[in-house]
């Protein structure tokens, strides 16, 4: 035939609405464009004349898996601007909240959007039919991590109990301490998931990627570090847009980051593993030896793997967090409102995520700037189907079709939060 065109009219294990597009003309891929057709959601917009103390609970709109990466993102950069430093035990049930969103998001990936990949079914609920095990296991961790948030953040979805200079509320030793058996279990499960997933069939591709991530002198970065590649960049968090460029492309709504004069690049859990691999609990590091991902984790197809790595770290920080809880005197520091603009920038399960915010005297929003992880990744995304498609162009269209679909899972990309779809053409002649 002397053209061919493959669609996936509905992907589901993805979010939102998009489709790819694969042009291969004398077996020479020419043209990959992953289409984001999502209409646009206007949150920097009606940010706009708002209170600087709403932006933690309208951005957490944004997203239903990881509310509280939007949320601590614009804390920071409105505390950035107020001059607020939040330390001691109000840091900790910061770092303890994103624990619980690491876990519950990770574990959803990996049992139920990304493991059926592997295993060739169609959904998590095909799979459960013979690993009903497997469903159990990450049904039962992303329960820990929700716990985790309802307790902290008031509830599961769009947590409403973290505020700019603290929380409305404090849990007390007590209640944080009934999370213990559950996430002691979760370590065991998820030293477990690492094993399993690195007996997954991975495809031989390796990419030189420049890897982006937060860095922190003495942690796992979560809330807090500087911006860093293993290409030399190493920018603080206002720094953000003297480095990094965000262009339109006709074929998306979504706008594509690259560093200047470099181009795409990567941030998610491989990135962090593999700037801050030191930065991991001893028991992390052992089992990411001992299924091998190390020296460097190059491929994406094992970033499956990583996130169990990143479900075991989280726990086991979790723990920590909750045995030297002490209870602080005041749920939220004292600060006085000033004009100013502010930057934020922390770890989303799926990379790093950037606020900006300008603010009058009396707190109201004049400008906001938000940089998802998703959009952060779309060129490489991109970039990685254009180099896999010319690696495996004898592949049965189906096979293709199905590897294709796979490796954008690879970035668990969270494009809209709304709608399940992907709509997938290859063009050949």
């Amino acid at each position: 035939m002397s053209s061919k065109t493959i669609k996936v009219d509905y992907l589901a294990r993805v979010e939102g609405e998009g489709a790819m597009y694969v042009k291969i003309r004398d077996r020479k891929v020419q043209d990959v464009q992953l289409k984001i057709f999502e209409p646009p959601r206007f949150f920097e917009a009606f940010l706009r004349g708002r209170q600087y103390s709403e932006a933690p609970d309208i951005t957490a709109r944004i997203c239903g898996i990881c509310p509280i990466a939007y949320m601590m993102s614009s804390i920071h950069a409105m505390e950035n601007i107020l001059g607020i430093e939040v330390e001691g035990g109000l840091r900790a049930l910061r770092r303890l909240i994103y624990c619980g969103e690491w876990i519950e998001s990770h574990s959803l990936h990996i049992f139920m959007l990304h493991a059926p990949d592997f295993l060739g079914y169609e959904s998590a609920i095909h799979m459960a039919k013979d690993y009903p095990e497997l469903v159990q296991r990450g049904l039962r961790l992303k329960k820990i991590g929700n716990r985790i948030l309802a307790l902290i953040g008031g509830r599961e979805i769009h947590p409403i109990n973290i505020r700019v200079g603290g929380f409305y509320k404090l849990p007390t030793r007590q209640e944080l301490r009934s999370l213990i058996d559950d996430l002691q279990w979760a370590c065991d499960t998820a030293e477990e998931t690492a094993r399993w997933a690195a007996t997954l069939p991975f495809p031989e591709f390796e990419q030189d990627y420049e890897f982006v991530a937060l860095h922190h002198p003495n942690e796992y970065p979560m809330n807090q570090g500087r911006i860093i590649s293993n290409k030399g960049l190493d920018i603080s968090n206002d720094q953000f847009y003297e480095y990094i460029e965000e262009q339109h492309k006709p074929h998306s709504t979504a706008l594509h980051a690259i560093i200047k004069e470099r181009g795409d690049y990567l941030v998610g859990p491989i990135a962090r593993f593999n700037l801050n691999f030191d930065q991991l609990t001893p028991r992390a590091q052992a089992i990411a030896r001992e299924v091998g991902l190390l020296p460097i984790c190059r491929n994406p197809f094992q970033s499956i793997v990583v996130r169990s790595i990143e479900v075991l770290f989280a726990v086991e920080e979790a723990l920590r967090l909750i045995e030297t809880y002490e209870m602080p005197d005041r749920a939220v520091v004292d600060y006085k409102i000033q004009a100013g603009v502010g930057h934020g920038c922390t770890e989303a399960p799926r990379g790093i995520l950037y606020h900006r915010y300008k603010i009058d005297e009396k707190g109201d929003i004049l400008d906001a700037k938000i940089a998802p992880p998703t959009s952060q990744n779309q060129g490489r995304i991109e970039h990685d189907l254009w180099q896999f498609v010319e690696q495996q162009i004898d592949l049965a269209d189906d096979q293709l079709r199905s590897q294709c679909e796979q490796l954008i899972r690879n970035y668990d990309p969270c494009i809209s939060c709304s709608t399940h779809f992907l709509k997938l053409d290859v063009d050949r002649a």
